[in-house]
């Protein structure tokens, strides 16, 4: 069945259809809900929720046709992950403004100890749950801006801020992302049988 031919059978409600496009995208959609969740349980619920965004949009791209129908399903889903998690104000906004507390312990320092971190032979397992350890204003930035590519003026139109917080939110995000990445990779080695 064509790419004209599935979307006009989904519109029709053709099950066969259906079936098609939600084999075509589940997969892809499932691993993009990943990155943008902070946890699995939270992916489950933007990933069910998100498809039907998506399949219920599907008159909209069949009018437009600016992008493939692989940009346009992953560009709707993402803009729906950015609004289910925008959405869930205690956890945007509040991770998004906590402060740091003084220890008398802690280093100020960013760069102490810093390890190099060979990024092509780091697991996905690992990036991914690093990546979901970010608060929600950084993770959405990081998986927008460098991951997915979208232009700084994109993303600052997608979460509704300014470009400069976009930009403060990214170098955050590097840095934390860094800093998870570290503690991930030591974890795993400490779990790994001797």
């Amino acid at each position: 069945m064509s790419e004209a031919e599935l979307i006009s059978a989904c519109l029709r409600n053709d099950e066969t259809a259906k079936k098609q496009f939600f084999d075509t995208f589940y997969s892809k959609l499932a691993y993009l809900s990943l990155r943008y969740s902070k946890n699995k349980s939270q992916s489950s619920q933007i990933v069910l929720s998100g498809f039907g965004y998506v399949f219920n949009s599907l008159n909209t791209y069949k009018s437009q046709k600016k992008y493939t129908l692989d940009e346009f399903v992953k560009h709707e889903f993402i803009s729906f992950a950015v609004k289910y998690i925008k959405g869930i104000r205690n956890e945007y906004y509040v991770a998004s403004t906590v402060r740091a507390v003084e220890n008398k312990e802690t280093s100020y320092d960013l760069f102490l100890d810093n390890q190099l971190i060979d990024l092509k032979n780091l697991s996905e397992e690992v990036l991914i749950k690093s990546i979901q350890q970010l608060v929600p204003s950084q993770r959405l930035v990081f998986n927008l801006h460098v991951i997915d590519n979208y232009t700084l003026e994109l993303t600052s139109e997608l979460l509704e801020t300014s470009i400069q917080t976009i930009k403060s939110n990214l170098e955050k995000a590097r840095f934390n992302l860094q800093k998870s990445i570290e503690k991930n990779l030591k974890t795993e080695k400490d779990e790994q049988p001797i």
